[in-house]
Order: C-alpha cells, then sequence, then structure tokens
C-alpha cells in the first residue's frame, strides 16, 4: 500500500489552476494514442471518441461518488468483435454489439451487489481468460500485417510502406524500452508521431483536409433512431457481448492496480458493483453516440503512479479536454492524415503485447498444464477463436469466433472434472491482493 505521506494531492484534492491544466493535459497525452487507434481500426470517428471517451469518464466519476481517481478510454478487446460486428450490421451493427457490451457490464454490476464476487472468480479462471486474451491479440495478427505491407491505394505489397511500417515499429520499441517516467507510458504516441514523420518526409502525408478543416466541428455522430436506423441482431449481440467478461478481467485488474497505488481498497468503498457499473454506463453513452466502448485505462493508472497526483478533480479536468478536442476540426482532420502503414507498424506490437499478457496471466497464476483439464480448455479455445469458427443457427444467427471460443471455454470449465484441484493455482483477482 501507498505511505498516505507520499501523496501529493489526494483524491478529493484540487490543484491551483495551471498547475490543474498541466496535470489534466498529462492524462490526455497518455491516453491519446491508444484511444484513437481503436477508432482508426474500426472505422469509426476519432473524434466521437474523444468526446465518449470524455463523457463517459465523467458518468464513470459521477457514479463511483468521485472516489476513484480513473480515465476511461477505447478498449483494444474490442477491435476485432466490432470490425466483425460492422461487417454483419454495418456501423450500426457496431453500435448494437457495442451496447450489449454495457448491458452485461450493468448485469454483472447488479450481480455482484447482490451475490458478492465470489461467483465472477469461478466464472473466470485464468486458464479460460488467458487463451481468450491470446485469441484476441492473435486473431487481429493479420490485419496489423497487412496495414504494415501494404499500399493501401492498391492493396499490394509496397517496400516503402512496410519499411514506414517497420520505422514506427522500431521506435516504439525503444520508447518502450528506455524512456522513463512519465514518457515510458505513451510508447504508442512517440511511434505514431516518429512514423508521421517519416512518412511525411517520404512524400506519404496529404495536408488539404487539415487545411480545409474548420477549427472547431462537430463530430460525425452516429445517434440510433436519429442520424441512424436502429438495427438489431442476436448474431451480433452474441458475437461481442462475451467478450466484456475479459475487459471486466482486465477492470477488477485496474481496480487492485490503482487500489495499491492510493493506499485504499476501492473494491470494497465505493464497491467494485459501482466501478464496473461505471464503465457499463460509459460504455452505453459511447454506443448511442458512435464511439468504441471504454474500459479503464492502464496508462493512466501509470501516471498516477508517477505523479502520486489522485485527484478526481485532474482526471475531470483531462475529460473535459478530450471533449473539447473532439470538437477542434483540426485535429480530426489531423488524425486522418496518419498513414495506414504507421498504425499497422505500431499494431504489430500491440496486438502482439495483448496475445502475450492472456499468456503472462496463465503463467503468473501458476496455470498447470500437465493437468488434462487445463491443456484442453486452453486449446480448443485457441484454435475456435484463432480459426474462425462459427455455429450457424439460421441465417441471421450465428455465433463466432471469439465469442464462440468464450462461450466454449466457460462451459469447459464449469462440466469438465477437476475443477477444485486446478483453482488451487489461484483466480485472475483476489480482495486480497
Amino acid at each position: 500500500m501507498t505511505n498516505p505521506h507520499d501523496i501529493v494531492l489526494d483524491v478529493h484534492e484540487r490543484p491551483a489552476t495551471p498547475t490543474w491544466f498541466i496535470l489534466s493535459l498529462q492524462h490526455l497525452f497518455a491516453m491519446f494514442g491508444a484511444t484513437i487507434l481503436v477508432p482508426y481500426l474500426t472505422g469509426l470517428s476519432p473524434a466521437v471518441a474523444l468526446v465518449s471517451s470524455g463523457a463517459g469518464t465523467l458518468a464513470y466519476l459521477v457514479i463511483t461518488r468521485g472516489r476513484i481517481p480513473a480515465y476511461l478510454g477505447s478498449s483494444f478487446a474490442f477491435i476485432a468483435p466490432i470490425i466483425s460486428a460492422k461487417a454483419i450490421g454495418g456501423v450500426e451493427g457496431a453500435l448494437l454489439g457495442c451496447l450489449s457490451i454495457a448491458v452485461v457490464y450493468v448485469i454483472v454490476s447488479m450481480l455482484i451487489y447482490k451475490f458478492g464476487v465470489g461467483w465472477l472468480m469461478r466464472l473466470l479462471p485464468p486458464v479460460v481468460v488467458g487463451p481468450v486474451i491470446m485469441v484476441i491479440g492473435l486473431s487481429l495478427a493479420g490485419i496489423a500485417i497487412s496495414m504494415a505491407m501494404n499500399d493501401p491505394a492498391t492493396n499490394t505489397y509496397s517496400t516503402t510502406h512496410f519499411g514506414i511500417a517497420l520505422f514506427t515499429l522500431f521506435v516504439t520499441i525503444v520508447c518502450s524500452m528506455f524512456f522513463k517516467g512519465v514518457f515510458a507510458l505513451v510508447p504508442i504516441l512517440f511511434g505514431i508521431v516518429a512514423g508521421y514523420l517519416a512518412s511525411f518526409a517520404m512524400g506519404l502525408v496529404d495536408f488539404t483536409k487539415v487545411a480545409e478543416a474548420p477549427l472547431f466541428a462537430v463530430p460525425d455522430f452516429v445517434i440510433p433512431g436519429i442520424t441512424a436506423d436502429p438495427v438489431f441482431s442476436w448474431t451480433i449481440i452474441l458475437l461481442v457481448a462475451p467478450v466484456a467478461f475479459v475487459t471486466i478481467a482486465e477492470h477488477i485488474g485496474d481496480q487492485m492496480v490503482l487500489s495499491k497505488v492510493a493506499g485504499r481498497n476501492f473494491l470494497v468503498e465505493p464497491g467494485l458493483h459501482r466501478s464496473i457499473m461505471g464503465d457499463g454506463i460509459a460504455t452505453a453513452i459511447a454506443s448511442l453516440i458512435g464511439g468504441p466502448p471504454n474500459t479503464t485505462y492502464g496508462e493512466n493508472i501509470g501516471v498516477i503512479a508517477i505523479t502520486r497526483v489522485l485527484s478526481v478533480f485532474v482526471i475531470g479536468g483531462a475529460a473535459c479536454l478530450a471533449i473539447l478536442f473532439g470538437f477542434i476540426g483540426t485535429i480530426t482532420a489531423l488524425i486522418q492524415t496518419v498513414p495506414v502503414p504507421v498504425m499497422g507498424g505500431v499494431s504489430i506490437l500491440l496486438f502482439g503485447i495483448i496475445a502475450s499478457s492472456g499468456m503472462r496471466m496463465m503463467i503468473d497464476k501458476h496455470v498447470d498444464f500437465g493437468m488434462k483439464r487445463n491443456l484442453i480448455i486452453s486449446s480448443v479455445i485457441l484454435v475456435i477463436g484463432i480459426g474462425g469458427a462459427f455455429i450457424e443457427v439460421s441465417a441471421d444467427f450465428k455465433i463466432a469466433g471469439m465469442a464462440l471460443a468464450t462461450i466454449i471455454g466457460l462451459i469447459l470449465n464449469i462440466v469438465l472434472p477437476g475443477r477444485e484441484a486446478a483453482e488451487k493455482g489461484g483466480s485472475i483477482f483476489t480482495l486480497e491482493d
């Protein structure tokens, strides 16, 4: 636990205005690269993602009674499901999937409030969550390589584009390895900036849209029933919703880390049910205006750990800045000029890290693959998820890919014998951590 004397600003302390702005800008800097990458890859609006990130964070602070200094941004876990949902039902279908995630969050929150957290610990063992996280990363590998190697204009191999991607990847790796302090938390942003400058030198950047963009512009909100027709599909819901359990597991891990940094147990007060409800409402807000799902951000928790500034006023300030940035047309246009190979280079590392973090979870929790039970569960999840298996009940009803792998993994964990012995290795989280 953190020594209270090490805290620079506690949860409810408000800094002086100039300091407040700088500290909030620092959090915006930490979340920016990752938050715009998700809409970039899924075809949603980066400006809307910024607005929904800020609005979701403010809603989270209200729901948690202003007691948890957490920033919410776009989640990488939903990139593949959103892309698949969009292929089925367009942008409206993707937003239906996002809304189904919010519903899962809310239901889990109410169940935790009613029955405690023990049932969730048993439902999400490392042998299920770890392989599902690996599937999330590995299923996106082809997208990252295609973005890195091909000229988007012709969709054919380009040495120039691949060189830009590899340079971007190299800079991101160097920043991850050798930068210290707050700068170590934003290697994605540094990589994108370096790749962007290299692309500009190679003549791959077109500033026409930036010059034509107005200073202030309303983002391209997609509001079901107002700017778009609502879509309902069980296939999309069953494709996206089960993955919410993975981000719930990540959310709990973030809360545990934040509790250690702050020197108090946020899982007890204001309670895990409130923090998960906050994620759910934030994701609902995002899905109703055209943004990707939101979840607590590890990068911003890292900023808090380094600065020892726990103030929710600073987090709220960052949220307001994110909303403001979403309405600045020049920034939106500038984001759209980032060349595809730059994002491809960053994605190679990011998607690999996602897959590796699933493996790390199983190692950290001492999953014993000498047990046939564990070996069977992880093997089935990996092959079904990466192989793209699906169950087609009808032309309009399909359970596919990552969602099918998650559901089958949860079922196998329940029905296969030896569950008690396997659980001795530990759950993905414990309240004592």
